[in-house]
């Protein structure tokens, strides 16, 4: 079935998608309290959904981030970030929490084991408890989205380049 053909999730189940939606609110709440600012929190979901491959997110967080006040550099160097010494150590560790959400283990298949315990111990090293849980939380509702988005074979959302 091609992405033209496939129902839209959000359309076909309204209700869940509007409870996603809330769950992504609250998510961005903890997150502000925590002490994750909006442009962290969009470089994790531009991240995850640079891996995920995920078009539509990316046409909403990638413009979201330059609103936010990510650097023009950030953004182009973000595929890299382990090799560009423009990211901060708390970026870094996000970053960290981020792929280690999004890539399974290799060959494993899950999300799970000594590789999500290495990863996560190394950013907590520099977040506190309330960052890290908001990281990770940020990290899987934006995995969530990237999953309805691909599903429903979503466009880009091109209102945010002015087409």
């Amino acid at each position: 079935m091609s992405p033209t053909d496939r129902p839209y999730l959000d359309k076909s189940q309204p209700a869940t998608y509007k409870a996603m939606v809330g769950v992504t609110k609250e998510v961005g709440k903890a997150s502000k309290a925590a002490g994750i600012d909006r442009a962290l929190s969009e470089l994790i979901n531009i991240r995850v959904s640079q891996i995920n491959g995920c078009v539509a997110c990316l046409s909403v967080h990638v413009p979201a981030a330059r609103r936010a006040g990510v650097s023009p550099l950030k953004l182009d160097l973000l595929p890299a970030w382990r090799d560009a010494e423009v990211f901060t150590e708390r970026e870094r560790a996000c970053l960290t929490v981020a792929e280690a959400l999004t890539v399974p283990s290799a060959g494993s298949g899950t999300l799970s084991g000594p590789a999500l315990d290495s990863a996560l111990a190394d950013a907590a090293q520099v977040l506190n408890d309330d960052e890290l849980a908001a990281a990770q939380w940020t990290a899987i509702a934006i995995n969530a989205f990237n999953r309805i988005s691909i599903a429903s074979g979503h466009p880009p959302y091109t209102a945010n380049y002015g087409e």
